[in-house]
């Protein structure tokens, strides 16, 4: 990945994010990125290796089932509000916040937490992860992966 490749990334991934407050939203996003899955997204574990080729088609999909099934399990709410994204209609950048380690996920921080998950276009760079993923979470993250490897 070029430095230039990187910054892009880090200008994204700071730039500015809509809230995903109701559940439908969350669906209507999902609906958006399964149109436009075709090897354009990288799928991004935060404390793993980033990715270095967008995910396919079927990853895609399968990681969005995956990810709103664990969502509506584990975030004990009638709302979503732990996803974020740069734009509901044409998103490029998708923050996805682990319900188990959601720290201030909105507001301000000095040190804000890092998602658990990012889908994006750009490639992205290894986010150095303040925490490293749980053993829970790296295995529903390795079990995702090998089903399609």
């Amino acid at each position: 990945m070029s430095g230039q490749e990187a910054e892009a990334f880090r200008a994204a991934f700071k730039g500015r994010f809509e809230n995903v407050l109701r559940w439908q939203q969350l669906d209507a996003l999902w609906d958006v990125l399964d149109h436009d899955a075709a090897g354009s997204w990288y799928i991004y574990a935060v404390g793993e290796q980033p990715p270095v080729a967008p995910s396919s088609a079927e990853q895609v999909r399968t990681f969005l089932q995956e990810i709103s099934a664990l969502l509506r399990k584990e975030h004990e709410e009638d709302y979503c509000g732990i996803v974020f994204t740069d734009s509901m209609e044409a998103p490029a950048l998708v923050k996805i916040f682990d319900p188990h380690h959601l720290g201030v996920s909105c507001g301000y921080s000095d040190n804000p937490p890092l998602p658990g998950w990012i889908l994006s276009k750009l490639p992205p760079v290894d986010m150095q992860a303040a925490a490293p993923l749980s053993g829970n979470r790296r295995r529903w993250w390795r079990r995702l992966l090998l089903q399609h490897n």
